[in-house]
């Protein structure tokens, strides 16, 4: 498969995505490809993994030999930190090893608040993490055991406060809102409880049933009301009117910060830039070709063995799916879409429902239309 990429290595900024499918537990809602130590057999676990993804990393160097240095490099899973902070920084030092690492460069690990301590944050801190994204979800006990999460509010907040107090140059929260049992109060609470623990950036995320996940199956059973998508749209507007009070700026539809502590990983998600994906069911994009890696740990450690890229299949995009793609993409962004990509009759139906700004040449959405981006961006590719 290295030939695959002849000609195609990154020429501007681009970045690492690196995936850890391990988590303590399988939360009902998630569909992620992430396992517990109880679904993975010899050869795959979490002790072999981070020389497995080294390994990897060295056949994505051999596959881009004029790649230049990654300016973002984001840990996502899962949950990276149950392989440990020294796993995680022979990896970080891998990436330096292999493609190096441009001066001020971005490099996010993510983190349930219960599986570092200040110990693990000063070592990940030491070994050049500057960002740390915390699931912490909710900060109301009900949700969180609707959500099979295992940490409680209390511990949210301390890791976040250890976070900042060990130096890290950016601390992130995400939540889940419209969770079924969720009241308005526990949201506000919620919002401003990773506000006041000192967080520059949040992330917040409608909660959705996805098919074949536990949580689907006790909605189908009646167990569970399904979310109310009404009271979802309330709670998104009452998550943004927290976040802007507390000086945080939305620039993606689920993501707000203080100015200058955007993730410039997921910016350039975003800016359709280019990014190596490695880890099991990792996606990756290259000059208009994309591809995901073979999904479990097993069948992606044997190919790494092997000494292949550990690929399942890839596409080359065409000239519309480009075009499509571009507008998903940067409609959702507060930079917005140029005019000349948005039909005139079309900009001006969507500006006169309220749904969409004109703003120094880019349609932006509105709040109103943040709520509808899917149905602007319908409208803009007709």
């Amino acid at each position: 498969m290295t030939q695959a990429w002849a000609g195609r290595g990154p020429t501007g900024p681009w970045g690492l995505y690196l995936h850890v499918p391990f988590c303590a537990t399988r939360c009902g809602y998630c569909d992620f490809n992430t396992y517990t130590a109880e679904e993975l057999g010899p050869g795959a676990g979490r002790s072999e993994y981070a020389g497995t993804l080294i390994e990897e990393l060295r056949l994505a160097r051999h596959a881009l030999p004029d790649a230049p240095p990654v300016s973002t490099v984001f840990i996502g899973g899962g949950t990276p930190t149950l392989i440990g902070a020294d796993s995680l920084v022979r990896i970080l030092d891998a990436v330096r090893d292999e493609f190096g690492v441009e001066p001020g460069a971005e490099i996010t690990t993510e983190a349930n608040p219960d599986s570092v301590g200040p110990e693990a944050l000063e070592r990940l801190l030491e070994g050049g993490v500057t960002r740390m994204s915390f699931g912490v979800q909710s900060l109301a006990p009900q949700v969180l055991r609707v959500l099979d999460r295992t940490h409680t509010p209390g511990r949210s907040l301390a890791a976040l406060r250890e976070a900042r107090a060990a130096g890290f140059a950016h601390v992130s929260a995400d939540l889940i809102y419209a969770t079924p049992g969720e009241t308005d109060a526990d949201l506000a609470a919620s919002v401003d409880g990773v506000l006041e623990a000192g967080v520059d950036h949040l992330s917040a995320y409608s909660l959705i049933v996805e098919p074949g996940t536990r949580l689907a199956r006790q909605v189908a059973r009646g167990e569970v009301e399904a979310p109310d998508d009404d009271i979802a749209a309330e709670r998104y507007r009452l998550v943004d009117s927290l976040a802007g009070s507390a000086g945080l700026e939305w620039y993606e539809v689920s993501n707000w910060a203080r100015p200058g502590a955007e993730c410039r990983h997921n910016l350039g998600y975003w800016s359709n830039r280019d990014w190596w994906g490695a880890g099991p069911g990792a996606h990756g994009h290259l000059s208009g070709k994309r591809w995901w890696n073979l999904k479990h740990p097993a069948a992606y450690a044997e190919a790494v063995r092997r000494g292949d890229l550990p690929v399942a299949e890839s596409e080359d995009l065409g000239d519309e799916e480009r075009r499509l793609e571009r507008v998903m993409l940067l409609v959702r962004v507060r930079g917005g879409l140029p005019t000349g990509d948005v039909p005139p009759d079309v900009r001006d139906a969507l500006e006169a429902e309220g749904l969409v700004e004109v703003v120094d040449g880019q349609v932006t959405l509105t709040l109103d239309g943040r709520l509808l981006a899917d149905h602007v961006v319908r409208r803009i590719v007709g």
